[in-house]
C-alpha cells in the first residue's frame, strides 16, 4: 500500500489539480491520500473536504510548518511506502507505478526523487549535494558558478547534472520524495527544528547516514508548478532558509569541524543570506 502525504498552505487550486491527478492516475495497488492543511485562508480545507471525501484531511488550527505537517501525515499513514508530495504538483499516468516498481527492484534504496517538469516542459533542477563545508565555500566564493561543470567545485547545486539517467544522489527535492515505512521506523520523522527549510536535507542526510541509498529516477516524472507557498513570503523565506542552513551546521558539523573552519562556514552562510536578501530587496524595489 502507498500513502501519499501532502502539506498544503493557501494553494487551493493547485491542491485540487494535484488531487485530481492522483485519482486520475492512481497506482495499480491500494493507496491513501492524507492532506494536512496548515490553516489556509483560501478555503483549501473546505475544498478538499467537499470535493475529495476519500482524502484523509487533517485541518490544523494554525500554520504548524512543513516538517510538522509531514510528521502528522506520516504518523497517520498506513502504507508500506510513503510519498511526500507538494500540492503544486501533478502526477502522470505512470508516475506512481514506476516509483513503486523501482523501490521494489532496489531494496537498498531508502528514498527516490523524480524528474520534475515545469509547465513549459523544461526540466527543473531538483538534485543537490549536501552542503558540506567545501560545497558551501565553493558556492559562496563564486567558484562553483565560475566553473559550473566542475564536479569538485560545483558539488552543491550540481549544475552539471543531466537528469537523463538513474543516479545515486544526496538530496533530491522533497517536492516528490518516496520512501519506505522501514526507513521512517529506523531514522525517525522529520526534525521539527527545521519547520520550513532543510528538514528534507536533514532527513536525506540521516537516511544516507543510516546506510540507505537515495536515487534520482528519471522514469518517475512529475509536473511542478513551483514555489507556490514560499512565493507568498519571499523575503522571510530567504531569511528562514539561511537560518535553517545554520541550524543544519550546528546539528551535524559543530562537533566535527575545527572551530575556525566551523566559524568560517557560519560566516559564509550569513554572508550568503545577506547578499540574497539584498538582491531580492533590490529586485522588489524596482
Amino acid at each position: 500500500m502507498l500513502s501519499v502525504c501532502i502539506v498544503n498552505w493557501n494553494t487551493r487550486d493547485l491542491l485540487r489539480a494535484c488531487l485530481q491527478s492522483l485519482y486520475r492516475y492512481p497506482p495499480s495497488e491500494p493507496f491513501e491520500v492524507i492532506v494536512v492543511d496548515n490553516a489556509s485562508a483560501d478555503g483549501s480545507a473546505a475544498m478538499a473536504r467537499a470535493e475529495f471525501p476519500q482524502v484523509v484531511l487533517i485541518a490544523n488550527p494554525g500554520n504548524l510548518g512543513y516538517a510538522r505537517g509531514n510528521n502528522q501525515a506520516m504518523q497517520r499513514a498506513q502504507g508500506e511506502f510513503v510519498l511526500l508530495l507538494n500540492p503544486d504538483t501533478e502526477v502522470f499516468d505512470d508516475t506512481l507505478d514506476n516509483a513503486l516498481a523501482f523501490l521494489r527492484a532496489h531494496p537498498e534504496a531508502g528514498a527516490i526523487g523524480a524528474k520534475q517538469l515545469l509547465p513549459d516542459g523544461r526540466v527543473q533542477p531538483s538534485v543537490r549535494g549536501f552542503p558540506t563545508p567545501a560545497n558551501l565555500l565553493f558556492e559562496v566564493s563564486g567558484l562553483a558558478r565560475l566553473l559550473p561543470n566542475s564536479r569538485r567545485l560545483g558539488g552543491y547545486r550540481m549544475r552539471w547534472f543531466t537528469y537523463d539517467a538513474v543516479a545515486e544522489v544526496d538530496q533530491p527535492m522533497a517536492t516528490f520524495l518516496m520512501t519506505r515505512r522501514t526507513v521512517i521506523g529506523q531514522i525517525g520523522l522529520m526534525d521539527e527544528a527545521f519547520p520550513l527549510f532543510f528538514n528534507d536535507v536533514d532527513w536525506c542526510y540521516r537516511i544516507r547516514q543510516a546506510g540507505w541509498k537515495i536515487y534520482f529516477v528519471p522514469e518517475v516524472r512529475v509536473l511542478h508548478h513551483g514555489g507556490a507557498s514560499t512565493r507568498q513570503v519571499r523575503l522571510s523565506a530567504i531569511r528562514e532558509s539561511h537560518r535553517a542552513l545554520e541550524a543544519f551546521y550546528r546539528k551535524h558539523y559543530r562537533e566535527r569541524l575545527n572551530p575556525l573552519i566551523y566559524a568560517l562556514c557560519i560566516g559564509a552562510i550569513r554572508l550568503g543570506g545577506a547578499l540574497r536578501m539584498l538582491y531580492a530587496w533590490l529586485r522588489g524595489s524596482r
